[in-house]
């Protein structure tokens, strides 16, 4: 069975990863931090893992951890210290180790196509792009949009109380949505793929603002209807104000980073031409209906 080492295994993808190999019949190395919970540890052993301790300052624990690996999924969250400084650790162990793939924590729409400076955590993951441009190893890249299960509330497209789903610009844009799970069985498949290309695009749903308000009216019975505040560049400008107004933060999500993301859906730059669902086989993808109704009858 093929080794594959997994770093952010403690984290909601990063397990759903490692679950999704381990069906697939791989091995999975999960590598974690000395200080990780007992309680976490058991939980991760009792599916199937095989852990190993490693320090993200250290490349030569990383090396330990990843010998004999066919590929190292990364699934690390964070700011620099951690989307640069620590997955160019693990990037140069698993180079040291001599593993002849690596995935790095994108997951996200497809940033290469957006302009720097417009989403300060995708601007992180596309310096990181350019280290890894300078390592031998082959790398491929998974974008998925935006996750589908955000749509329940932890990003503001649907207005669950004003019965309204938010609009900046055109209510005809086409944004792309891929459930975590969706994105989790898509990264396994790619782990285990020696031919897959540097980047790869899913989907698990696309749709419009309009076409949202219409999922929203057909599975509550209730008639959702658009919320337009005005065009992107009004967005914008409202990012611009947000963040001046606000403190440094080192949180991962302030308010305007989430503001930044809609404004790069909305712009609708980062959709793919074309989609790779199918080259892991035909299945069925969850869609915003069925994330949608799911969170409306619990």
């Amino acid at each position: 069975m093929p080794l594959i080492v997994v770093a952010g295994v403690t984290g909601n993808l990063g397990e759903r990863i490692a679950r999704a190999l381990i069906k697939r019949g791989a091995t999975v190395r999960g590598l974690v931090r000395k200080d990780t919970p007992a309680v976490k540890r058991a939980h991760l052993e009792s599916l199937g893992l095989e852990l190993a301790d490693v320090d993200y300052t250290n490349v030569n624990t990383v090396t330990g951890a990843c010998t004999g690996a066919q590929c190292v999924v990364s699934s690390l969250a964070g700011l620099r210290s951690v989307i640069l400084e620590a997955q160019t650790v693990l990037l140069d162990g698993a180079v040291k180790a001599g593993v002849p793939r690596f995935i790095p924590s994108d997951y996200s729409t497809d940033f290469t196509k957006l302009q720097a400076g417009s989403n300060r955590n995708l601007d992180l993951r596309r310096e990181f792009h350019a280290v890894l441009a300078t390592r031998p190893i082959a790398a491929t890249s998974i974008f998925n949009g935006a996750f589908a299960d955000m749509l329940t509330g932890q990003a503001p497209f649907v207005l669950f109380k004003r019965k309204r789903v938010l609009c900046w610009g055109s209510a005809d844009q086409r944004m792309s949505f891929t459930s975590v799970d969706d994105t989790a069985e898509f990264t396994a498949g790619a782990a285990l793929d020696d031919k897959a290309p540097r980047f790869l695009q899913i989907s698990g749903d696309r749709l419009s603002a309009r076409e949202l308000a219409s999922v929203m009216t057909s599975s509550t019975g209730q008639p959702f209807k658009l919320f337009r505040p005005g065009p992107v560049s009004l967005l914008g400008l409202l990012i611009k104000f947000t963040r001046a107004m606000m403190p440094t933060t080192d949180e991962l999500y302030p308010p305007w980073q989430g503001m930044q993301y809609m404004h790069n859906m909305f712009e609708g730059h980062a959709l793919p031409e074309r989609l790779d669902n199918d080259r892991y086989g035909a299945r069925t993808w969850t869609t915003a209906r069925d994330v949608l109704a799911a969170h409306h009858t619990t």
